[in-house]
């Protein structure tokens, strides 16, 4: 039995000291030392300052968590000898740290052996206890678990412990687990001086963590801005570390993939299948495939396909660098198959100097360059673009169809105007209610002709010619026909709605006739009826429902599949607020690579703005259609999984998708088949054919090649956290599909705790001591992103989440790239000035943060992510400051909510109007955030936000992305999060 009473007598004291050195390995540089551990005057972390050797268990036991930087591989001292007052808040002074077990309130239990104490898991936290006990409030105390904003969580804190073995004594680390007691051993005895309301998130961990103290997200981002912002990052053949996705660099592509088009989880495989289970972490490569190049990098060169030279005939991989030339260039290794395939004699050129180059490897980027693009010989008919419009009576009643149609002529006008492909696009028109109205635009026609089609079962269309036009021949038919839509007359009110297959199915039909891809633009009214259903209710509790709310019925996959063959993209635009609980009509139009844009409320100023947005921006972004990309890996590895927005096929390296851009990304996931040769490394290819807008087939390639090691040590040293949380978004939010939310949030968890338990246990020296966290340098993130992950409103769900909010959001965030993905799950924080005298104008790189702790009440803060955007208004902010920014001088009057900053004359509105039209200039799409109050998707655009007051109402929107504070949805905050993922790991290892 462990003397306690010593234990108690303890001055605790923190300091971070560099571990020394084990007698076998020493740390490698990317060695990281979180201490939670105690120490007592200048004794280092590792080492127990108790000299009673009855107490040497303690060890193991963790405390306080204090951050150590170490960008140069060593452990920087950052607060030496400082007492545990300089490192708990202040509203924790004087507490001892309760231990890993969650309080509670109730005494009297019955002893529990430590068999009776099972792994740790925050979405439990009494299991831990006991499994017969059933503690109150346990939803209210799960980490993860729903909390209600009335209830309030049980206490936490304490000011005295009673731990087994004694009573009166101080409990510094964590309980020992080879030792028996009661509940009550467990339980603090003052502890309801604090009661938490998940209404109000807070920093302060409910273990005295100081969040401050604990790695950084902002930090790290920093660090990585400093040495790569603006600077050449050469991607050669088994290059290092690549800067991160949120750092703006230029990539030298020197033989290697930009990791802008290809990012590995790991930049060093290991050699053996063994060795990468070892590890506990996820290997595998995230692949952008028509990511555009950076500005001041080179274009991405083109070669004719009856140029270049062609690639392994055995497995079909493409021509690139990682092909090992033999026999003075008669023929290559192919790294991909393993076999050898001949050179025709029109390609053969001798090699040169010792690694076996061609002499003409510089003039041919398929031989020299990590990413190329060919030129195909053959071409495909040219896309089109369609448009069907809603004109049933819900449509007509409404009154929106003046507007619409006025904003289709505006644009068609401006594309018409235009030099270029552009303006020869071919477009197409429709009308539908119950029945589908196609117009024949043919120029020799006086005016165009309706053709109505009453049988919508087995569509059937009356002609060919006429129904796509060039839109130079047929822009004063459009033109026409626009302007009589809003005065058509309802035939019949049918109260059931539409069925949203019927325009897909009949814009569908209009391409597969004339045998071309293109974009359907559907702009709906009427209220939705689920596809496939007739006469039936549309509601969420309907019957012929899948499992999950997430999984599509097998009706819109069918629908889907058509739509993917043919190359149609379906961009949908519902103009009305629809009923709750109504079929939800978003699967088809993200598996084809399109859209879902909703609008609640048409007729005002805001949602007209960012439809006429939207519009423009769905014409004119560059598309490929019809695309097929195909991964190859090195022989000794295999694709086991592929993740993304697209239906699944029947080998995870195939992939094939209707449209695609620039931000379209795909996650694959590979495994050893056999173990690899060390010399040649690991390669991965991706190969996507597809074609332009124009008709032009091209095939784009990307090569990456890497280094490979038999030490685990390396193969953690060369993660990187920001691909690792795309690839985990990617998989967890593709597998929603088939199970239990609760079972991915857990795997996410046990995932990273078995990654840091492995790492502590095969890559540090043997006096680690079991109260200090270790995590690899650039996996200092990962924990951070990892909770926010797990408590996502798509894994986590709140009170106030909707089924379609968040539908949609798995949708949104599926389809992003690793920036976009990143900033969404750890948006930026960003304070802006107060006035415009002498201060520096606000800047993207000014990030705090993301707790409440960094908001201040005399400031504005802007919380800027892919699909948010608030602006923060402080209580005590200066009334100037309010004048100058929103026209008024009482902060009670100020507008909350969606709104839109008034356009004033004076330097601070001219200098934030600015800075916000800038990041809205590279935000990806139009900018989305479920207002939580009455659960619908709002947009943000232009010079429009959300403006969140202090103490308002609204502030929950913005809680929501406060991410590592405890979440209104009942996620742990990341100090919790993290300390449970030391102790959990530790636990392993004994």
């Amino acid at each position: 039995m462990m003397d306690v009473h010593r234990a108690n007598q303890i001055h605790t004291r923190f300091q971070v000291t560099t571990s020394p050195p084990g007698p076998i390995y020493n740390p490698p540089p990317s060695f990281q030392l979180l201490s939670l551990g105690s120490a007592s005057d200048q004794t280092p972390c590792y080492i127990n300052p108790q000299s009673n050797q009855s107490s040497q268990r303690d060890r193991s036991t963790p405390h306080n968590i204090i951050y150590s930087h170490n960008a140069d591989g060593s452990v920087q001292q950052i607060i030496p000898n400082a007492p545990v007052s300089s490192m708990i808040q202040p509203g924790r002074q004087g507490k001892n740290i309760p231990p890993c077990f969650l309080p509670s309130v109730n005494e009297g239990m019955q002893r529990c052996s430590p068999q009776q104490m099972p792994h740790y898991s925050p979405h439990s936290p009494h299991q831990a206890i006991s499994a017969a006990f059933q503690p109150p409030f346990m939803h209210q105390m799960s980490l993860n678990g729903p909390q209600s904003p009335v209830q309030k969580q049980p206490p936490f804190g304490s000011s005295s412990f009673t731990p087994c073995g004694g009573e009166g004594s101080s409990h510094p680390l964590a309980v020992q687990l080879t030792t028996t007691g009661t509940i009550s051993d467990f339980i603090t005895n003052a502890a309801q001086e604090r009661i938490i309301t998940p209404q109000s998130p807070i920093s302060e961990s409910r273990y005295g963590l100081d969040p401050e103290l604990l790695p950084s997200v902002v930090k790290v981002m920093e660090e990585d801005r400093a040495e790569w912002e603006g600077k050449v990052f050469v991607s050669e053949p088994f290059s290092r570390l690549p800067p991160l996705a949120t750092t703006s660099c230029i990539i030298e592509d020197n033989g290697n993939a930009s990791p802008f088009a290809i990012r590995s989880t790991c930049y060093c495989v290991p050699c053996e299948g063994q060795t990468a289970l070892l590890s506990r972490l996820p290997m595998g490569a995230l692949v952008t495939p028509l990511a555009k190049q950076n500005a001041g990098e080179k274009p991405l060169l083109v070669c004719n396909q009856s140029e270049c030279i062609i690639g392994c005939r055995c497995c079909g991989a493409s021509m690139c660098p990682a092909m090992d030339w033999q026999d003075c260039g008669q023929r290559f290794y192919c790294p991909f198959c393993g076999k050898l395939t001949e050179v025709p004699w029109q390609h053969y050129q001798p090699t040169k100097g010792v690694n076996g180059d061609r002499v003409d490897k510089d003039k041919r980027p398929e031989l020299s360059m990590g990413s190329y693009e060919i030129l195909n010989t053959q071409k495909d008919e040219p896309a089109a673009l369609v448009l069907a419009i809603d004109v049933s009576a819900t449509a007509l009643r409404q009154g929106h169809l003046e507007f619409v149609t006025q904003q289709i002529h505006t644009l068609l006008t401006s594309i018409n105007r235009e030099d270029g492909d552009a303006s020869d696009i071919r477009v197409g028109l429709m009308t539908y209610d119950s029945r589908i109205h196609l117009y024949d635009l043919s120029p020799v026609l006086t005016r165009p002709h309706m053709l109505v089609i009453t049988e919508t079962e087995d569509l059937q269309l009356p002609v060919r010619e006429g129904l796509l036009v060039s839109l130079k021949e047929c822009m004063d038919g459009i033109d026409s026909v626009l302007q009589l839509i809003p005065q058509f007359s309802p035939e019949s009110d049918d109260p059931t709605g539409v069925s949203m297959d019927l325009p897909v199915k009949a814009g569908l039909a209009v391409l597969q006739t004339l045998n071309c891809p293109g974009k359907l633009l559907i702009f709906h009214t009427a209220p939705l009826i689920e596809m496939g259903l007739k006469n039936t209710s549309s509601g969420f509790f309907g019957c012929h429902k899948p499992k999950s709310i997430f999984q599509p019925s097998e009706f819109a996959v069918s629908l889907a599949k058509e739509c993917i063959h043919q190359g149609c993209g379906v961009h949908l635009f519902v103009l009305s607020q629809q009923n709750v609980g109504g079929a939800w009509p978003g699967h088809v139009p993200y598996l084809t690579g399109g859209a879902l844009h909703k609008y609640s409320h048409l007729q005002g100023e805001l949602d007209r703005e960012r439809f006429s947005t939207d519009l423009k921006t769905i014409v004119e972004t560059d598309t490929g259609f019809k695309a097929e990309l195909r991964i190859f890996v090195s022989k000794d590895l295999r694709v086991s999984g592929s993740y993304g927005l697209f239906v699944p096929g029947p080998s995870p390296s195939q992939v094939a998708m209707a449209t695609l851009d620039e931000r379209t990304t795909v996650a694959v996931e590979l495994a050893h088949s056999r173990a690899l040769d060390e010399t040649r490394g690991a390669a991965i290819q991706a190969v996507l054919s597809y074609t332009t807008q124009n008709g032009d087939m091209r095939t784009r390639v990307h090569t990456l090649t890497l280094r490979c090691s038999r030490q685990l040590q390396d193969t953690f040293r060369l993660f990187q956290a920001q691909t690792l949380l795309t690839f985990y978004c990617k998989k967890m939010y593709c597998s929603v599909l088939e199970r239990p939310l609760q079972e991915l949030r857990e795997e996410l968890q046990t995932d990273v705790t078995e990654a840091l338990a492995s790492y502590r246990k095969h890559c540090c020296s043997a006096s680690v001591s079991a109260g200090q966290l270790v995590l690899p340098q650039y996996l200092r993130a990962l924990p951070v992103y990892i909770n926010s992950l797990r408590k996502s409103e798509v894994l986590l769900p709140g009170l106030r989440s909707s089924v379609h909010q968040r539908l949609q959001q798995r949708c949104q965030v599926l389809s992003m790239d690793t920036c976009s993905t990143t900033t969404h799950f750890y948006p930026h924080l960003l304070p802006l000035p107060l006035s415009a005298d002498g201060s520096n104008p606000p800047s993207p790189v000014d990030v705090l943060r993301c707790c409440s702790a960094s908001l201040e009440p005399r400031g504005l803060y802007l919380v800027h992510a892919p699909l948010t955007l608030l602006l923060w208004v402080g209580t005590q902010v200066p009334i100037r400051t309010l004048v100058e920014l929103f026209n008024t001088s009482c902060f009670s009057s100020l507008p909350s909510g969606e709104t839109k900053l008034p356009i004033l004359d004076n330097p601070l509105s001219v200098k934030i109007q600015s800075f916000i039209n800038t990041l809205n200039s590279k935000a990806p799409w139009a900018r989305k955030i479920a207002q939580l109050l009455v659960a619908a998707v709002e947009t943000v655009l232009l010079s429009q936000l959300w403006v969140v007051k202090q103490g308002d109402t609204c502030e929950e929107a913005l809680q929501r992305h406060l991410v590592e504070d405890k979440s209104p949805n009942g996620g742990a905050s990341y100090a919790d999060f993290l300390y449970h993922l030391h102790v959990n790991s530790v636990r392993m290892l004994q």
